[in-house]
């Protein structure tokens, strides 16, 4: 007992040393360490102060040769034929990634299939997904795509907005992020009718959201050596809410003085986009003004169909097209770009590690539309979808990082 009570005394006064990192500690093949460690963050920390250190499970080690089990919603429109398109270029390039598809009809007014989704989501904590349909006029359906994001908590939307060389677009050189909050303002889908005729719709902005967006902006620029972020807002109407959002940047600002901030309200910030978008580098902002100005940018450098975005929370990610657009309208006629829904493939290789893989796609990509010159007709070419394919899965082959 003795014996015991000494053994306990001595681990705590190591237990007690190590935390004031002043210990050095042998191991047990004698190699002597020093512990300078700082002392473990909790939930709240890691969570509000310093969301980019993600509060996050492991993604699931997949039980054959390291390969990852991925969620996919195709959603409707031109997203199921997409989906292909990205499972055919995925096995020329022999991505280590195993796709679970989820449809979810659109017309339905029960959840079963939602539901589903969202708990495949969790069992595989990553996504790639199509802009999802709710067709139904029920008040008591809510949108399937912002259901899934408000559940899984997604909360930043990254959509990073450049030029492609030798696409016809309006302007040229630009290179912006757009970080959008991603699950409150007027996407909090609360409205209701006060009186016969008048309906009022909430727009929910919380210090606790808006500072996780405005830090998660900062630090990614930060780490990706950008300069300048700029507050997108409407303060001077919405003072409390727009109010809130912008004074909470402003604060997080004070902690990165090595990058310039500013802010500008959205009215003006649309006019500018179009006259000097190459004054923005990162660009927050509420959920619907992100809407907004990511549609714009996406005119701005070509279209709709080229550029991807990336969705993420504390525990989750979804990757898919950054404009949100369903297609239905070229649904089928083998002419949608598929530019865009490819791109958000590459950045969740990224995601999952697969840097290889991502960067043999991806350079692909970049020789098929900027140095072939191959378009879809959204960009003023005669290319089909399947010839634009095709042509990268040509340069995949030839290429040839396969295990086989």
């Amino acid at each position: 007992m003795a014996a015991r009570i000494i053994t306990n005394s001595g681990l705590h006064r190591k237990l007690h040393e190590f935390s004031s990192g002043l210990a050095k500690l042998p191991s047990g093949n004698g190699i002597i360490r020093t512990a300078a460690t700082a002392l473990p963050m909790s939930d709240f920390e890691i969570q509000h102060k310093q969301p980019l250190v993600k509060k996050t499970k492991p993604i699931p080690v997949a039980l054959y040769g390291g390969r990852h089990a991925v969620t996919m919603l195709p959603g409707g429109g031109i997203g199921p034929e997409l989906m292909v398109y990205v499972k055919e270029i995925f096995k020329y390039a022999g991505a280590p990634v195993d796709f679970e598809v989820v449809e979810i009809d659109p017309k339905s007014d029960e959840s079963n299939d939602l539901e589903y989704a969202i708990t495949s989501i969790k069992r595989n904590g990553v996504a790639i997904k199509g802009n999802i349909e709710t067709k139904s006029e029920s008040t008591g359906v809510q949108s399937r795509n912002v259901a899934i994001r408000n559940e899984l908590d997604l909360f930043v939307n990254v959509l990073h907005c450049h030029s492609y060389p030798g696409v016809p677009a309006r302007q040229k050189g630009i290179d912006i992020i757009i970080i959008r909050q991603n699950t409150e303002g007027e996407y909090a889908m609360l409205e209701h009718e006060s009186v016969e005729g008048v309906v009022e719709s909430m727009k929910i902005v919380t210090k606790s959201n808006s500072e996780r967006v405005a830090r998660f902006a900062f630090e990614y620029a930060k780490r990706n050596n950008r300069k300048k972020v700029t507050t997108i807002h409407k303060a001077n109407i919405m003072k409390l809410s727009d109010g809130l959002f912008l004074e909470t940047s402003q604060k997080v600002a004070k902690d990165y003085p090595e990058i310039e901030h500013n802010d500008m309200i959205i009215d003006n910030c649309c006019m500018q986009l179009v006259s000097r978008p190459h004054q923005f580098d990162v660009m927050i902002m509420t959920n619907l003004y992100g809407t907004i100005v990511s549609n714009v940018v996406c005119g701005l450098v070509g279209g709709a169909g080229l550029l991807s975005g990336k969705n993420y929370g504390d525990h989750y990610a979804i990757f898919e097209p950054g404009t949100r657009n369903t297609g239905t309208a070229i649904a089928g006629k083998n002419i949608a770009n598929p530019i865009a829904m490819i791109s958000a493939s590459i950045d969740m290789l990224d995601h999952l590690g697969h840097k290889q893989h991502s960067q043999v796609i991806s350079d692909a990509v970049r020789k098929v539309i900027c140095e072939d010159k191959l378009h879809t007709p959204d960009l003023g070419g005669s290319a089909s979808s399947t010839e634009i394919v095709q042509r990268i899965i040509d340069y995949i082959l030839q290429t040839d990082t396969r295990a086989w």
